[in-house]
Parts: C-alpha cells; structure tokens; sequence
C-alpha cells in the first residue's frame, strides 16, 4: 500500500505489483482510477444520488467503489463478493470502513455468490473482479451474465469492468454473451483505447430495458477525463462479430502487454 503524496489518508493498494485500488478515506466520492470516474459517472447518471440502492459488487479489492456508494447514498444496502478472505481482512485493518456503512463482504467468488441471491435482488450490480492481471473467465460466459440478469431487477444495470486491446478478440466474445442476456449493451473506454493505440479498460453497460446513450456520451464528453460511448450500430461495428463465451470455452481476458503493472 503506497501513500499518496500530499495527502495523509489517501492510498494505493498494490496486488502483486499491480495497482489494483485508490481510496481516499478522507473523501470516499473522489475516485482518481479514470475507469472508477467512469463507473461514478455512469452510476450517478443512471442512479442519480441519494437515492438508496441495492448493490452486488462482483470483486471487492480496497473497496472503492462501494465506498463511493456509501458515501453518496447513505443507507444503501451493499454486497461485496471477494474471495480474497486475507485481502479483505488486510484493508479492513489498514482502510477501515466507516461505522454503519452498509457494506457486507461475502469470502466467495463471484458465481457462487450470486448463485446464492435470490431473483430481482439488486439494483446495480458492478462487476470488476481480477485474478492477477486478467478478469476471470467464468465471469464473461453466457451462464454468468444470465445470473446477472435474474440478481438484477427488472430496471437494474449491470456495469462490467472489462480489459482488452484492439481487435479485441475478447471484449467481441464478452459483448455477444452479455447481449444474449440484456436487451441493450453499451461501452465506453478512452479514445487512446477505442483507436487501437493501447491496452485499457472498457466498461460494459447492460440493462433489461433501453438505455439512455445519448444521456450517457454527454456526460462522458464533459468528464474530468473525456471518454467515448459506443451503442447501438456502434458498438456492433466496434465490438460485433463474436461467438459468445460459454462456461465451456470460457477465456480470461488477455493480460496488459508488455509486464505491465497496472490493471483494474
């Protein structure tokens, strides 16, 4: 865990080298990872605070986002699925979560944990879940994005934090499984990462029922750090074409080139 400079109780949390969370425990809703800017952004727009939710977080880690939550709707009814049992107990002791925070973490893995909840439980549920450097492969499946599906209620969103590079081999495969269980998919990643020009993270917006693009790129073309939106036609010609995953062919995502130590 690296402190950030000129800031007491703001850190870094490092897994296996990786730069995987930043928590800022004086201010829980400054998110500084550009793709948790973009999960805050699309969450406030789609969610609009203080309204309370009901959040599934698939990956729990220095528990960013779920801090994010409890800090901009109070009282929100939070369940975080983290195998890590030690690194749960490590940020426990060294980021503790504010009193009443609402926030319970489950010692289990994703599809085990949301195999256990009941139907139309959740609100939001964000995915963004890493083994190492790749996300897991059971997470991206068919069967995986159907039990997102049945958790979520019938006007609840999905947001998938996914990882890939131009062709993006992966991210065709991930998109086709997710549109076999949600009615419309939208991505957004920075413009570096759209061109082919790096490695990134792409987030996956998916929802039962129709969601507002329009609404989504201008608040992703006025953000701190400018993103792009892709729906509809665009995003089938950016990401279309796939065979979608399935628990039997299952693949993680590919892993940053060249030893890099950032992800998530």
């Amino acid at each position: 865990m690296v402190q950030e400079p000129g800031r007491a109780d703001a850190f870094t949390l490092r897994v296996g080298g990786a730069e995987q969370s930043h928590v800022d425990l004086a201010d829980p809703s400054r998110l500084v990872f550009e793709y948790v800017q973009r999960i805050g952004d699309t969450l406030d727009l789609l969610r609009p605070p203080p309204d309370r939710l009901a959040v599934v977080h698939v990956g729990g880690a220095g528990l960013t986002v779920p801090r994010y939550v409890a800090a901009t709707r109070p009282s929100s009814a939070q369940v975080v699925l983290e195998p890590d049992a030690d690194l749960t107990a490590y940020v426990r002791e060294h980021l503790p979560l504010p009193a009443r925070s609402g926030i319970k973490v489950r010692a289990t893995d994703g599809r085990s944990g949301l195999a256990a909840m009941r139907d139309d439980y959740a609100d939001v549920i964000v995915l963004d879940a890493f083994d190492g450097p790749v996300v897991p492969a059971e997470l991206s499946t068919t069967e995986a994005f159907a039990e997102m599906a049945r958790v979520l209620r019938p006007d609840g969103v999905l947001l998938a934090n996914l990882a890939d590079q131009a062709p993006f081999p992966y991210l065709r495969r991930a998109v086709a499984a997710a549109r076999t269980a949600f009615a419309e998919v939208v991505a957004s990643a920075e413009p570096a990462t759209w061109r082919g020009r790096r490695y990134g993270n792409v987030l996956l917006v998916a929802g039962a029922t129709s969601l507002p693009v329009s609404a989504l790129q201008r608040r992703a073309a006025s953000s701190a750090f400018p993103y792009r939106v892709l729906g509809g036609s665009d995003l089938l010609s950016a990401l279309g074409g796939g065979a979608p995953f399935t628990d039997a062919d299952a693949s993680p995502s590919p892993a940053p080139p060249g030893g890099a130590t950032y992800f998530g």
